[in-house]
């Protein structure tokens, strides 16, 4: 029997705010460092650890339940998603690796609802930041080590020490493209930081050229892509903050209109589109794959294959498609393609649908809110879906928890949900800014 008094302190302890700080960097810290601690010791430590920062999540929640609302726990979408993908289980050809990987899908998608629980924007922000830029560096530095110091490969980190050569790298993350891709994570994170004056100018600027030169030197034409994506996105975000309130809804919903019509024109223009990017030499293994999917999606078009996550090669159809391919491939290249054969249309719809109320939920309030930590989640959000047109990041590991951050963290600021609270308990004092964060 716990003494009474040992019960305060650890309640206490879970609801601190140093509590909150440490396990947000821990958790994020262990998403994005997956891949170097399977490779490093194995995956069942990383499972262990994820696990174990599940329980302490759990424990912070229930310390903090009197002060967490019902109507801003988690989208509901996100909730159908994962329970959508638990019911694929009945219908795969593998329902134990099913569980198993549906399991991770919930492990990193829980942690995430904690974080945004415990956290605030800012401090969210300013977490994040202290990670990647602890991660870039590591990752700059066992490139040096590899490819100046020792001159000679680390095969243990796929690391080819091509850095005297100008790249591609790949640092701690495994492939150039994810490198990439974390690396426009990490600009977007660093302007944010530097915008909203939460770490020193000169600070800013530092983890601004880290991320910039390990950018280059991937040498990832998805990153590229997803870069100039990002960029626009960044500049039309600021053009719409600047317009006069009556004239940002029309502007608003001209955006809506332009975004609605592309996603319909690259619907059905599909083929062709493959077939162009099938022409460029960086991209031909991708339009390959891409065909070959639409055969399997057509089998099972409403309910897919199973939830897998990663594909296996002692898992079907992923063997098979492998082999018509000749191929090792771990993904379809592309998250919406990934969905569909493994969750078909339904889980498409699902996943489509929470991604995009998301990103109109924060679109709109960082274009209605002063400050310029609230326009992290929909740039953020435009780097992870642009993302998935040419890797499947966002449906494991550190990709898939980024994701369901930002939705929590969207759902959090704009919900229906929300409104129906606030007509039941009308509310009695302005939201609060986000706090400042702990340091």
């Amino acid at each position: 029997m716990i003494p009474l008094e040992l019960r305060r302190m650890i309640r206490r302890g879970l609801r601190s705010a140093e509590m909150a700080r440490v396990f947000t960097l821990v958790a994020l810290g262990t998403a994005f460092s997956s891949f170097a601690i399977q490779r490093l010791t194995g995956p069942w430590t990383l499972h262990a650890m994820v696990a174990g920062l599940c329980a302490i999540g759990l424990a912070i929640l229930l310390a903090r339940r009197r002060e967490l609302s019902p109507l801003h726990f988690a989208p509901t979408m996100l909730l159908a998603f994962v329970a959508w993908a638990l019911a694929s289980a009945f219908w795969a050809d593998d329902g134990a690796d099913t569980l198993r990987s549906w399991l991770s899908l919930a492990a990193y998608a829980f942690l995430a609802v904690v974080i945004a629980q415990a956290r605030d924007t800012l401090q969210m922000v300013r977490a994040l930041g202290d990670v990647l830029r602890a991660l870039l560096g590591a990752s700059l530095a066992a490139e040096i080590l590899s490819g100046i110091l020792i001159d000679m490969p680390i095969p243990v980190l796929q690391i080819a020490g091509n850095i005297a050569a100008g790249g591609p790298v790949q640092g701690l993350f495994g492939t150039r493209n994810y490198l990439g891709f974390v690396t426009v994570v990490a600009l977007v994170t660093f302007l944010v930081e530097w915008r909203t004056q939460s770490i020193a100018r000169a600070h800013s600027v530092f983890s601004i050229a880290l991320a910039g030169l390990l950018a280059v030197l991937s040498a990832s034409p998805t990153a590229f892509v997803v870069a100039v994506v990002a960029t626009v996105a960044v500049f039309t975000l600021a053009l719409v903050r600047r317009i006069d309130t009556e004239r940002r809804r029309d502007v608003q919903l001209g955006l809506g209109v332009v975004l609605a019509v592309g996603a319909l024109l690259a619907y059905l223009l599909r083929g062709r589109i493959v077939d162009v990017v099938g022409a460029a030499t960086d991209f031909s293994n991708r339009s390959a794959v891409w065909l070959e999917l639409f055969e399997w999606i057509r089998r099972r078009w409403i309910t897919g294959w199973g939830w897998h996550g990663g594909w296996s090669d002692d898992v079907f159809p992923f063997n098979s498609i492998n082999w018509q391919l000749r191929d090792q491939h771990a993904s379809a290249l592309n998250a919406y393609l990934d969905v569909a054969l493994q969750l078909g249309w339904v889980g498409v719809i699902l996943f489509a649908g929470m991604c995009a109320v998301a990103l109109v939920r924060s679109w709109i309030t960082a274009s209605e809110r002063r400050s310029s930590v609230y326009a992290w989640t929909p740039l953020v959000l435009v780097v992870i879906l642009s993302e998935s047109m040419f890797e499947s990041f966002a449906l494991d590991g550190a990709g898939w928890m980024l994701l369901a951050l930002c939705l929590v963290r969207a759902g959090q600021a704009r919900s229906w949900r929300t409104r129906i609270g606030e007509t039941a308990h009308p509310p009695t004092a302005p939201l609060e800014l986000p706090r400042e964060p702990d340091r």
